[in-house]
């Protein structure tokens, strides 16, 4: 069996039809939860859609806090996420996060943090492969190489990129 996994714009390619999970999609998604789609390829080329599967992360320890205490130092936070928009925005409000772009492509971002800069000084952080043109494009590139217990997290890309790497996830 041939299979793709992948988002709603993917299936939507494929011309899979994906309308009987969208409101369950809707809800994992205002929860800030990633959702991705499974569909089968048949050999006419048609797709199945045989699933959903959603997934997020937790906010990590003292997050909230940090981007208030950026906030009180005067500072504008924003993220910018591959991620649908409801999902983007629910994790932006639970941090507090005063701008959210969504649905970013990894090359986009870095073209983002360059109009950015139009503005003002940008210090970009991140931790994964799609983020590194991004943290090379900042005045600070912040690379996370680890979770906030000591394991590994950050991709060597990102951390290449990055003029800083913090070496534990604790923000």
């Amino acid at each position: 069996r041939q299979l793709q996994l992948g988002s709603a714009r993917l299936m939507h390619e494929l011309h899979a039809e994906i309308g009987a999970l969208e409101a369950q999609s809707a809800a994992h998604q205002a929860e800030g939860r990633t959702v991705s789609w499974l569909a089968q390829l048949g050999p006419d080329g048609s797709a199945q859609l045989l699933g959903m599967l959603a997934f997020g992360d937790a906010v990590k320890p003292g997050a909230p806090e940090a981007i208030a205490q950026l906030k009180q130092l005067g500072l504008r936070t924003l993220m910018v996420s591959g991620d649908t928009l409801a999902c983007a925005r629910a994790v932006g409000q639970q941090l507090g996060i005063d701008e959210v772009h969504a649905e970013v492509l990894p090359g986009d971002k870095a073209a983002l943090i360059e109009s950015l800069k139009a503005q003002g000084a940008v210090a970009m952080v991140g931790d994964g492969i799609n983020d590194a043109p991004a943290l090379a494009a900042a005045d600070v590139g912040i690379a996370m190489a680890g979770h906030s217990d000591g394991s590994g997290g950050g991709t060597d890309v990102a951390m290449q990129a990055a003029g800083i790497t913090l070496l534990r996830g604790n923000l």
